[in-house]
C-alpha cells in the first residue's frame, strides 16, 4: 500500500521534473475513500476464498485437490523469493525493460485469465439454464511412456468453463491494451482469491515458519538494500490492488494511487484459511480462530496504515500483519486450552499436477511474484 504517488515508476517525494507540474496533495475523503476500499478489496479473497479452500480440501477427486505447502516449501520460500528479486534486477540491467515487460504482460495475460474465469466459474453456472448444452473436455499432457509414464497436466473443463474463459479473456485483452486500474484490480482479486482457495498450508507450524521467514524477508529487503528501487521502477504486472485517490476529482481517469501487494493478502490469507480449516475440524460448529485471525488482519493493516501517515515511511505491512495474525489466535488456544490440538492439526494428502492443479501451479509462481510485489512498490511511494 501506498501513500500518494504516481502509477508511472517515480520515486514518491522526488521532485517534479522540468516541465511536470507538482502532483495535489489527496484530500483526506479521498485518502479515506482509498484505503477504505483497499482494505475491503484485501477482505474480500480472504474471506472468500477461506470459504471455498473448505470444500477444495474435503474434495475427493484428485483432480481438485489443492497444492500443499510443506515446512520444507515454506521454509525455502523466502530465499526462492529473493533469488527471484535478484534475477529481475539483473533482467532489467541487462536487457531492455521494454521486451521483458511485454514478456511479463503475455504472462500475466494468460494468468489472469486462467485466475479469472476460475473465480467467476462458480456465480456463472446459475446462469446458466438448465438445458445449457455442456459438453465435457479433457487436457492431458504425460511425460515418459509404459510405467514411467508421468501426468503434467490433466485438466477437466465443460463448455461453461469456456463461456467463463471468453469472458475473462474480454477482461484480459482490456488489461493488456489500456493497463487499466480496474483491469488491474480484477485480475489482482482473482489471484488472491485462488491463492488463499488453492493453496494450503498442512499444518499450523508450516504457516508460522512461512510467515515467520517473509517477516525476516519483508523487513530485510524493505529496509537493508535498494534493489527494489531498479526493479520497482521497471516492473509492470498485476501484482498489487491500487485504488486512486484523486477519484472524486478525476473519475475514472485518476491516476494517484494507493497500493496494496498481493502478497500483503495471500501470505496472511492462506493461514487464515488454514485456522478456519481447523476450526472445523474441533466439529464444535463455531469459527473461532477464523474469525479471530481474520479481525487480527484488519487490526494489522489498520496500525500498518496508521504507521505509515505517523512516521510518513514505507512500512513491511507483515511486520505488524505477522505478529497480529499468529499471535491473537495463539492468545485465544491459551486460553481455551487448545494449543496443543492447533499444532496437530494436519492437513492429509498432497497435489501434484493434475486437473484443476493448472491453476495452482501457477499460483504458486504468482506466489512468488506476489511476495515481491510488496516490495517493488516500495520507495516509488510511502508503501506498507
Amino acid at each position: 500500500m501506498e501513500e500518494p504517488a504516481a502509477h508511472n515508476g517515480s520515486a514518491a517525494g522526488a521532485a517534479p521534473g522540468a516541465g511536470t507540474p507538482a502532483r495535489p496533495p489527496a484530500t483526506p475523503e479521498g485518502m479515506a475513500l482509498a484505503y477504505g476500499s483497499l482494505v475491503l478489496m484485501a477482505l474480500l479473497p480472504i474471506f472468500f476464498g477461506a470459504l471455498r479452500s473448505v470444500s477444495c480440501a474435503k474434495s475427493k477427486n484428485s483432480s481438485e485437490m489443492p497444492e500443499t505447502i510443506t515446512s520444507r516449501d515454506a521454509a525455502r520460500f523466502p530465499i526462492v523469493a529473493s533469488c527471484t528479486l535478484l534475477g529481475l534486477y539483473l533482467f532489467f540491467k541487462i536487457f531492455s525493460q521494454e521486451y521483458i515487460n511485454l514478456l511479463l504482460s503475455m504472462y500475466f495475460f494468460v494468468l489472469g485469465i486462467l485466475a479469472l474465469s476460475h473465480t467467476i466459474s462458480p456465480m456463472m453456472n446459475r446462469f446458466f439454464p438448465a438445458n445449457f448444452p455442456n459438453k465435457q473436455y479433457q487436457l492431458l499432457f504425460t511425460q515418459g511412456s509404459g510405467e514411467s509414464k508421468e501426468e503434467i497436466v490433466n485438466y477437466e473443463f465443460d463448455t461453461k468453463d469456456l463461456v467463463c474463459l471468453a469472458l475473462s479473456s474480454v477482461v484480459g485483452v482490456w488489461y493488456l491494451l489500456r493497463k487499466h486500474w480496474i483491469a488491474n484490480n480484477l485480475f489482482g482479486l482473482a489471484f488472491s482469491l485462488n491463492g488463499v482457495e488453492l493453496l494450503h498450508l498442512n499444518n499450523v507450524s508450516t504457516g508460522c515458519i512461512l510467515l515467520g521467514g517473509l517477516f525476516i524477508y519483508d523487513v530485510f529487503w524493505v529496509f537493508g538494500t535498494n534493489v527494489m528501487v531498479t526493479v520497482a521502477k521497471s516492473f509492470e504486472a498485476p501484482i498489487k490492488l491500487v485504488f486512486p485517490q484523486d477519484l472524486l476529482e478525476k473519475g475514472l481517469d485518476a491516476d494517484n494511487f494507493a497500493m496494496l501487494g498481493l502478497g500483503d493478502i495471500v501470505i496472511p490469507g492462506i493461514f487464515i484459511a488454514l485456522l478456519l480449516r481447523f476450526d472445523i475440524s474441533l466439529k464444535k460448529n463455531t469459527h473461532t480462530y477464523f474469525y479471530t485471525s481474520f479481525v487480527a488482519y484488519i487490526f494489522g493493516l489498520g496500525l500498518t496504515i496508521f504507521i505509515m501517515h505517523i512516521f510518513k515511511h514505507a512500512q513491511p505491512a507483515l511486520l505488524y500483519l505477522v505478529p497480529a495474525c499468529i499471535g491473537f489466535p495463539l492468545l485465544v488456544a491459551l486460553a481455551k486450552g487448545e494449543v496443543t490440538e492447533m499444532f496437530r492439526f494436519w492437513l492429509p494428502g498432497s497435489a501434484h499436477a493434475s486437473g484443476s492443479c493448472l491453476i495452482p501451479k501457477f499460483q504458486c509462481s504468482l506466489l512468488h511474484s506476489a511476495a515481491l510485489s510488496r516490495r517493488l512498490q516500495a520507495r516509488r511511494g510511502q508503501e506498507v
